[in-house]
């Protein structure tokens, strides 16, 4: 699997507009992979943080009253958390939307591939920032134990150094499995 394989696969028309229903609030992500050998760019949010403390996730956020869609919070969110800055022709798709199980969120995914990145710096808002292998990652895929996080849809896990990426990340990575498998 390289960047060129990807880029077929994860092209997609990016529609940066969801609908909000009233029940949850609007956020969005951004996937960053780089490199020759495909890198994914994951945090992990500080132990003290309001909502999905300790968690494995991507850089992103909910949607500010600045932000004119999603795709302009998820390339701000990712500027602020880990210093990297996207430009939108550099977003060659997204994915689709996904529910956090407790915090209220649906959150809109999209995909950047990179050449390569500069040094990354994590802000207040994430602990650490991994760069993980994409394909040997993405094998670690397994279903979910945990019986209450399979309350609002299939739920699996992934893991990377003995952490477990869960929840809506996980469901993130499971559509880019599913991708790679068509």
């Amino acid at each position: 699997m390289n960047l060129d394989d990807l880029r077929y696969i994860l092209s997609s028309e990016i529609n940066p507009v969801l609908e909000n229903n009233g029940k949850n609030k609007l956020a969005s992500i951004l996937v960053v992979i780089y490199g020759k050998s495909p890198m994914v760019v994951m945090t992990e949010k500080p132990k003290h943080m309001k909502f999905h403390a300790g968690e494995i996730s991507f850089p992103g956020g909910k949607i500010d009253s600045n932000d004119s869609d999603l795709l302009e919070t998820a390339l701000r969110e990712t500027r602020e958390e880990i210093g990297l800055s996207i430009r939108k022709d550099q977003v060659i798709g997204q994915l689709d939307s996904v529910v956090t199980l407790n915090s209220g969120f649906t959150i809109l995914p999209f995909v950047s591939l990179l050449d390569e990145i500069p040094p990354l710096l994590p802000n207040a808002e994430v602990e650490k920032i991994f760069h993980i292998s994409l394909e040997p990652f993405l094998k670690t895929m397994a279903n979910d134990p945990d019986p209450t996080h399979n309350l609002i849809q299939e739920m699996y896990t992934f893991e990377f150094q003995g952490k477990i990426v869960w929840g809506a990340s996980a469901r993130v990575l499971k559509q880019i499995v599913e991708a790679l498998k068509s």
